[in-house]
C-alpha cells in the first residue's frame, strides 16, 4: 500500500494557440490525494520517535483529504483512526472514511474565533485527552507535514528538470512549503512560489470569513505556512474555481475540485502572461471524485449562484480588499 503512493504523472495543460501552457502534477493518482504523502510520513516519523505507540489511536481534524490519508496509514500500520470534521464534509468522503475503518466525529457548530477549523481542533483535544496513548498529527503545525513533500519535489525534478514557477494551493501550508523548500535546496534557487488562497481566508493577513470551498484557505493561522517563501499570492472565489475546474474537465479531461480549479486558473494566467518558455508547474492536489455533488453539480452551483457571474480573465490588483480573484505581489525573503 505504502509503495503505491507517489510517482504520480505530470500532464501538459495547453493555454494558448502559440504553445503556452503549464505542467500539472496529478496527485489524484494517489489513493486519497496529495495528503496521503503527509499522513504516511507523519505517522512513520511519530512511530520512529516513540510518540505514537503500536496500536495507539490517531485523532485528527480534517476537511477530508488528510482523513483519507490517515485512514490509509491506519490500515498500513495498524492504528485505529478517528477524524473530526464538520457538516461541510461531502457524504461520499464520509462513506469512504467509514469504509476504510475510520470513525467520523462531526462538530455541530463553529467556534466564535477560528470557525469550523477551531471547533474541530477543540474537539480533537477532547478526544485525545479521553483516550490513553492517543496521538494527534496536528497537520497545521507539525514540521513533518512539509518535510513529507521532499519526495514529490524529487519526482518533479526528475520528470521536468528546472522549474521557473511553482503554483500551489495553500491550506495547512504543507505542500507549498515542502516542495518549494526542497526544489530550492536542490539547485533551483530562483524558483518562484505562487500561493493560491481562498476568498475569506485568514492565511495571508485578511479577516476570516465564510468559505464555501474546502481544501484551501483557513480560518486559523497554520504554523506550516512559510510566508517568507512566497513571491505572490492569488485569492480565488468559488465561482471562479468552479468554472476553471469544469473547463479543465471539458478541455483536458484531467480535473479536480476547488483547489485544482483555483490553481489551474492562476497557472493558466501565468502561462499567458509570462515570457514564452517559462516553465510553470501547478500541483493538482486530488481528482474530481469527491466533488460530484458540489463543483460538478448544476443544482449545487445554481443554489450558490456559481454559474451566474461574469468570469474574469485576469486577477484584480490587491487594494486591501478581496472579493474575487485578486493578485498581490509579495517581497520574498531570499
Amino acid at each position: 500500500m505504502i509503495s503505491a503512493v507517489g510517482n504520480t504523472p505530470v500532464l501538459w495543460i495547453d493555454e494558448s494557440p502559440g504553445g503556452g501552457g503549464f505542467w500539472a502534477k496529478l496527485e489524484g493518482f494517489n489513493f486519497g490525494g496529495i495528503k496521503d504523502r503527509a499522513a504516511l510520513y507523519m505517522v512513520q516519523q511519530a512511530r520512529l520517535r516513540g510518540e505514537l505507540r503500536p496500536g495507539a489511536p490517531i485523532v485528527e481534524s480534517t476537511s477530508g483529504t488528510l482523513g483519507l490519508g490517515l485512514a490509509l496509514a491506519g490500515v498500513a500500520y495498524g492504528h485505529p483512526v478517528q477524524v473530526v470534521t464538520d457538516p461541510g464534509l461531502e457524504p461520499i468522503v464520509e462513506r469512504m472514511l467509514v469504509a476504510h475503518g475510520a470513525r467520523v466525529d462531526v462538530v455541530k457548530s463553529p467556534a466564535k474565533q477560528g470557525g469550523w477549523q477551531q471547533a474541530r481542533r477543540d474537539r480533537v483535544a477532547e478526544l485525545v485527552g479521553a483516550q490513553e496513548g492517543a496521538w494527534c498529527p496536528d497537520q497545521y503545525h507539525n514540521p513533518d507535514n512539509p518535510a513529507a513533500y521532499g519526495g514529490l519535489a524529487a519526482e518533479l525534478a526528475e520528470q521536468l528538470g528546472p522549474i521557473d514557477v511553482l503554483v500551489c494551493a495553500v491550506g495547512t501550508g504543507g505542500h507549498s512549503a515542502g516542495i518549494a523548500r526542497a526544489l530550492r535546496a536542490g539547485g533551483m534557487s530562483g524558483l518562484e512560489l505562487v500561493g493560491v488562497d481562498s476568498v475569506g481566508s485568514a492565511i495571508f493577513g485578511l479577516p476570516a470569513g465564510e468559505r464555501l470551498m474546502r481544501g484551501l484557505g483557513s480560518s486559523i493561522h497554520p504554523g506550516n505556512v512559510d510566508h517568507a517563501a512566497f513571491d505572490e499570492v492569488h485569492w480565488v472565489g468559488p465561482a471562479e474555481a468552479v468554472r476553471s475546474a469544469r473547463r479543465l474537465a471539458a478541455r483536458q479531461f484531467a480535473t479536480g475540485g476547488w483547489s485544482v480549479g483555483a490553481v489551474a486558473l492562476v497557472a493558466g494566467w501565468l502561462a499567458r502572461t509570462r515570457p514564452r518558455g517559462t516553465r510553470i508547474v501547478a500541483v493538482f492536489p486530488d481528482g474530481p471524485q469527491r466533488y460530484f455533488d458540489t463543483v460538478f453539480s448544476d443544482e449545487f452551483c445554481a443554489r450558490h449562484g456559481l454559474l451566474e457571474a461574469h468570469a474574469p480573465d485576469e486577477p484584480a490588483s490587491y487594494d486591501g480588499r478581496v472579493s474575487g480573484w485578486t493578485r498581490r505581489a509579495l517581497v520574498r525573503v531570499r
